[in-house]
């Protein structure tokens, strides 16, 4: 059982020489702590020798992978430095900061790619260990501002692995409760089979307390259990105190203190090294198995690629179907990718496309463009009359004719066909571009891309001309009865009652939920103040409000939406803006903010600013439509009537699922 450790260093040596991915979850503890915790000591005794970087801020910015392997002599070996001897541990300090700075510069950034050390004594046991970075919270210098996320990516990206142990390296003058390094530990581990804890600077605790029921494994009990050591304070590092004579140090102390006295022998730095040389290898031992069953799979599948090419002819026909089968998966599997979603890193950051993209077809653009439907109530008021007077002929009506009523709704209810079957349009030009983006792994087989994009492209036009043909045989059916007794048709009288309510409460069903959010420019509050600038908008159902930037901290105004309607803003020819704007007012001529009858508003986009209009939409806030004065004929009353009737009917068919 002894070699197991070496020979799982052979293979991570090889994994990193060859400068792949390890596809193998190797057996190993990785180191986990904070800054300052005292990682780099507990290493260092180890070994007997000082040959970690130090100093202030990160230190550690690329793993380090440490093969402690028993030997006769004493020197170290870099896997980057082939054949090179370092028996002074000062330069293997040297390379180490050297070789990270040729990777992440001098600016304290950070690398995933590790940096692989093997150090051969007579003092140390097999023992193969990763120190990563330690946790950070604020950036300094050149860091990126992302740097604590940066770092746990990294220690996940080694912990979250079930082959990993885990060593969270954890002060004892700071709360337990509150160690980033069993925070994370616990997400990964929630159970605390994987986790070692190692409990820091007990000798650094204030007088009268002691961290016993730690130790003790009482407090936040861990399977594997704490072990308690003693580092060099920061003076006996400056001084170069003697590490052999700190470990004596730290003996004694254990020995001399009344509280860990009786467990002295499972305390200090030699306890340690042996429990983690034991508890790899049983590790190792114990997955070996899963690791030998995963070896074999992946060689015999290598193997029987390789006897595949050992027969290899470029004319062979079975290879060349083969290949393409496998192009047409690939094409299956990014186009549902593509519409259904999905986390991988290769997701659209800079637009809406694929399936988000029909998404707000159907869930905005439509219900814009039906609200937006132009009605000219003028005309409409007109050809109510002269439906009315043709219906009745010659004779002298006294009530309004249902015939009438069902003939201009039936106008109506065809104005829809537009914008359903402009939506159908969107949807399938989308499903163009998908299809053409989807067949760009194509491109070394010209032929094959256009062809395939003709086959998709031609099914599409195919089911576009049958959605189409069942969306107008739906209207017609709309048009062919009017079902006045449904239990949704509300009728005149509750019709006019909740519109009357809604307008006297200005309740909405939706509550002050928030709608939407993003940037936009207040065109005309900036002229007197060196320009319009962006502003940060959240739209609710109740209000909008902007905000200084994204973090929502400095509120600028809020504005309730009650009464507000939106019209579009046409750019002068002297204007110099190619910036969408669009105005939101009140009907009756109030202010809306300060001093300003409306507040124009600007997106970069025509898709942009209708988007932000179906949002509107949600929120109650519609386009604004011409006021026309009423007819003094004989038919008015009839007119309005029917009008509101028309308007009923309308939202009633709209409104249905």
């Amino acid at each position: 059982m002894d070699n197991l450790i070496p020979i799982v260093n052979k293979l991570q040596d090889a994994f990193t020489s060859l400068g792949v991915h390890m596809q193998l979850d190797l057996p190993q503890i990785a180191v986990v702590g904070g800054q300052s915790a005292g990682k780099s000591s507990v290493l260092e005794n180890f070994v007997g020798k000082d040959f970690l970087p130090r100093g202030s801020g990160i230190v550690t910015r690329r793993p380090l992978i440490l093969q402690l392997i028993h030997g006769v002599t004493e020197y170290g070996e870099f896997l980057h430095c082939k054949g090179k001897k370092f028996a002074n541990f000062d330069e293997i300090r040297k390379e180490i900061e050297d070789e990270t700075d040729r990777v992440t510069g001098s600016n304290k950034g950070i690398s995933n790619i590790p940096i692989n050390l093997r150090v051969y004594s007579p003092h140390v046991l097999n023992l193969t260990l990763i120190d990563l970075p330690g946790l950070t919270k604020v950036a300094i210098g050149d860091q990126p501002v992302d740097i604590e996320q940066q770092i746990k990516q990294m220690i996940f990206q080694f912990i979250r692995k079930e082959t990993c142990l885990i060593l969270a390296v954890t002060p004892a003058n700071t709360d337990l409760a509150n160690s980033d390094a069993l925070k994370l530990a616990k997400e990964v581990d929630p159970q605390g089979v994987r986790t070692i804890g190692v409990i820091t600077k007990l000798d650094l605790m204030d007088e009268g307390t002691d961290a016993r029921d730690i130790l003790e494994n009482k407090l936040l009990p861990l399977r594997r259990g704490y072990i308690g050591v003693v580092n060099r304070s920061q003076k006996d590092i400056e001084g170069r105190k003697d590490i052999h004579q700190a470990l004596a140090a730290e003996r004694k102390f254990f020995l001399s203190h009344a509280s860990y006295r009786h467990m002295a022998d499972r305390l200090g730095t030699p306890y340690l090294q042996r429990v983690l040389n034991q508890q790899l290898t049983n590790h190792i031992r114990d997955t070996l198995p899963g690791l030998r069953d995963k070896l074999q799979k992946q060689m015999l599948t290598l193997e029987k690629e390789v006897e595949e090419f050992k027969h290899f002819q470029p004319g062979d026909a079975s290879i060349k179907t083969k290949a393409m089968l496998q192009m047409i998966q690939q094409l299956q599997s990014d186009f549902e990718r593509t519409i259904e979603g999905s986390g991988s890193a290769l997701v659209n950051t800079n637009e809406l496309s694929g399936g988000a993209k029909i998404n707000r077809i159907f869930h905005e653009r439509l219900r814009f463009e039906i609200v937006k439907m132009a009605c000219d109530e003028k005309e409409l008021r007109r050809e109510i009359s002269f439906a009315i007077r043709n219906i009745h002929g010659i004779r002298v009506g006294l009530f309004t004719p249902d015939m009438a009523f069902e003939a201009i709704v039936k106008r109506q209810i065809a104005l829809l066909k537009e914008p359903v079957i402009k939506c159908v349009d969107l949807v399938v030009q989308e499903l163009s571009v998908v299809v053409r983006m989807c067949t760009a792994k194509m491109g070394r087989y010209p032929r094959l891309r256009e062809e395939t994009e003709r086959i998709i492209t031609t099914h599409v036009r195919q089911r576009e001309h049958s959605c189409k043909e069942q969306i107008l045989l739906l209207i017609d059916f709309e048009l062919a009865y009017m079902n006045t007794n449904h239990e949704d048709f509300i009728g005149f009288a509750n019709a006019q009652n909740k519109s009357e309510n809604a307008n006297k409460t200005g309740t909405r069903q939706l509550g002050n939920q928030v709608i939407r959010k993003g940037h936009m420019v207040i065109q005309n509050l900036g002229i007197m103040k060196g320009g319009s600038r962006p502003y940060w908008f959240v739209l609710t159902s109740e209000s909008i409000s902007w905000y200084k930037d994204e973090d929502e901290k400095e509120k600028k105004f809020m504005l309730p939406l009650d009464g507000l309607k939106l019209r579009d803003i046409e750019q002068g020819f002297m204007s110099m803006s190619r910036r969408v704007t669009f105005a939101l007012f009140s009907p009756d001529g109030r202010n809306v903010y300060k001093d300003y009858k409306q507040l124009e508003l600007s997106c970069e986009t025509v898709e942009d600013v209708e988007s932000w209009k179906a949002s509107f939409l949600r929120a109650g806030v519609y386009p604004e439509k011409q006021e026309t004065q009423e007819n003094g004929d004989e038919e008015g009353q009839e007119v309005c009537l029917l009008a509101f009737m028309l308007f009923i009917v309308l939202w009633w068919k709209c409104s249905r699922p």
